[in-house]
């Protein structure tokens, strides 16, 4: 079972009490984007086999939306932090250099 903890209240919340928000750190697109723009931001989603960045709310919690960095083939966490984070702390990111030499960094 996957379990998060929460960056906002601390408590470490299994997945049952969790709500998925998909793929972090997207860049959205608004009024004037070119529909290519648009149907990238909608449909094209990295989905690697690896290292990932989700999005993720404390539904039956706190009820706010923070980030996650886990590996989606072993589903190991490597950390949370807050959802307006525009990238993961590096903090975060040494750690999951030090588990994953191979990691190429975030992009």
């Amino acid at each position: 079972m996957l379990i998060l903890e929460c960056p906002y209240c601390g408590v470490m919340a299994d997945e049952t009490e969790l709500s998925p928000g998909y793929e972090a750190h997207l860049k959205r697109f608004g009024p004037g984007s070119s529909d290519q723009e648009f149907e990238d931001y909608m449909f094209a989603r990295k989905n690697p086999k690896g290292v990932h960045f989700e999005r993720w709310r404390h539904a039956y919690g706190c009820g706010k939306w923070f980030l996650a960095a886990r590996d989606t083939a072993t589903l190991e966490v490597f950390g949370t932090y807050p959802a307006q984070s525009k990238a993961p702390p590096m903090a975060l990111q040494d750690k999951i250099r030090a588990r994953r030499p191979d990691w190429k960094g975030f992009a």
